[in-house]
């Protein structure tokens, strides 16, 4: 017996098994029944933010009484099997669940290549010369990392032609497939429902708003991104999306790999309707809306026009500073941009709103939209104030320097007393007048003995100056501070 060693490439494996049966030998057994998405009459899609999902399936499909044996074709690939469950919608109790099994190892060339390790497959040739085909039988001995066949009177270590099968192992399909065995004993006729969970479908959220030219109101418009993973499509699916953080165990086992997808895009005509679900939110889509294989597709969530904002400059400060000298603090600090908004009816919203990223654009003077910043929020009830940093000021800086520092007293307890002194120089070179909230973190038992604006006190910790800076001007706060810790 010899060895010939060949060339092996995966490409061509795949293009060279021919599977010589009709798609039926592929889908079931003799006495199995079978359920594709041609028996759909409605799917309900529920999809949570924690890539989870609900599925409800519902197919037209008949059973002999007795025992059964149904593959529901065309389940998600990355469906939890633990969670599925099947009911009668017309005859409610007439199915009694003995076992079920969750097939997703898919039919391809190499994964039937794989089931025929210690079987016997036939070779095919063709003469170069003649174009006489020629069959040999073949043992196959290994398939990983290629395909190592025993001939009769030698080892071939790659193709030396195509492949041929006489059937496929009754494990693998050509979609992934849950095969329920039970007992029926109601009507042959009726409408089934196969409920479950899934991975692969998530959702997002996503804002965008256009401010106006003076920066206290903007349009802004909610859209929801859909994600497809699971290994099947939903057509016509009735569409649910959870909002909030739902408590999950944490699975013990991988699930199969999803695959990657494609985009697409959906517009609805109106805004989804959203209602209380214990202590979440849910939001309808009003009409059906297909959801492919493998594809990202987004539907309107919200649109509102004219909605009271208000644009904020802040510049927050450390706590470290207080306990210590330090003499300068920092040269043209960066002054943040903030813009904030009411989540009010009277606002023109009232909407709870799912977290997601918001993106801010605002109009040239050639009435051009720029891109001005964006930031994420997260779960926002109705009547809450929605605030996102937008970014940082180029025309609005700042100097900030300790200009005194002295220890009061060590005290024989632990407690410190400090004070110490601070400038903070504003300026803006903007054409306008601009306002900054300058936000100072104190810690301690702290009160301020001089200051050259007056401050509030938001919180215990807190200091807050409210600083007008003229137009292409400066402006400089001083105040003084004692300290105990």
């Amino acid at each position: 017996m010899r060895t010939t060693r060949r060339a092996f490439y995966p490409v061509l494996l795949i293009t060279s098994c021919i599977l010589s049966f009709g798609q039926g030998a592929v889908m079931a057994g003799a006495d199995e029944r079978l359920s594709t998405l041609n028996d759909q009459k409605a799917v309900a899609v529920t999809i949570y933010n924690s890539d989870l999902a609900l599925i409800k399936d519902v197919r037209n499909v008949s059973l002999a009484k007795g025992d059964f044996n149904l593959a529901w074709r065309d389940v998600s690939a990355l469906m939890r099997p633990e969670t599925a469950l099947l009911r009668s919608v017309t005859n409610p109790g007439s199915i009694t669940i003995a076992e079920q099994n969750f097939n997703f190892d898919l039919l391809t060339p190499q994964s039937l290549l794989n089931k025929y390790v210690g079987q016997t497959v036939s070779v095919v040739k063709i003469n170069p010369a003649t174009g006489v085909e020629s069959k040999e039988s073949a043992l196959v001995l290994a398939a990983t990392e290629g395909v190592v066949l025993k001939m009769a009177d030698r080892i071939e270590t790659g193709l030396p032609g195509r492949i041929t099968f006489e059937n496929v192992p009754g494990n693998l399909r050509d979609r992934p497939t849950l095969v329920i065995e039970g007992i029926h004993h109601g009507h042959t006729a009726q409408a089934l429902e196969l409920s479950y969970l899934t991975g692969g479908l998530a959702w997002k959220a996503d804002y965008v708003a256009e401010l106006n030219d003076a920066d206290d109101q903007l349009d802004l418009s909610g859209w929801v991104t859909l994600t497809n993973t699971s290994g099947t499509r939903y057509v016509n699916a009735k569409l649910q999306l959870v909002a909030g953080d739902i408590n999950r165990v944490q699975q013990e086992f991988a699930a199969p790999v999803a695959m990657r997808a494609k985009m697409a895009a959906d517009s609805a005509v109106e805004p989804m309707r959203q209602e209380s679900l214990m202590e979440y939110h849910l939001y309808n889509l009003d009409r059906l809306t297909t959801i492919a294989e493998n594809q990202t597709k987004q539907v309107a969530l919200l649109n509102a026009s004219g909605v009271p904002a208000r644009k904020e400059l802040v510049l927050a400060g450390s706590d470290y500073y207080y306990a210590s000298g330090y003499g300068d603090l920092g040269q043209k600090l960066k002054v943040s941009v903030f813009m904030q908004f009411d989540n009010k009816e009277s606002a023109r919203l009232g909407m709870p709103l799912p977290k997601g990223i918001l993106r801010a654009y605002k109009r040239d003077k050639a009435g051009n939209a720029q891109f001005v910043g964006e930031d994420r929020i997260d779960h926002t009830p109705k009547n809450e104030i929605v605030r996102v940093k937008l970014g940082q000021s180029f025309d609005v800086t700042a100097d900030k320097k300790q200009t005194d520092f002295k220890q009061l007293s060590i005290g024989n307890n632990g407690i410190n007393r400090f004070e110490s002194a601070y400038e903070i120089t504003l300026k803006n070179a903007k054409k306008e007048m601009a306002t900054v909230t300058v936000q100072e973190p104190i810690p301690g038992d702290w009160k301020i003995i001089e200051e050259s604006q007056p401050h509030h006190k938001p919180a215990s910790n807190t200091a807050v100056w409210q600083v007008a800076i003229p137009a292409e001007s400066a402006v400089t706060l001083k105040y003084r501070v004692q300290v105990r810790f």
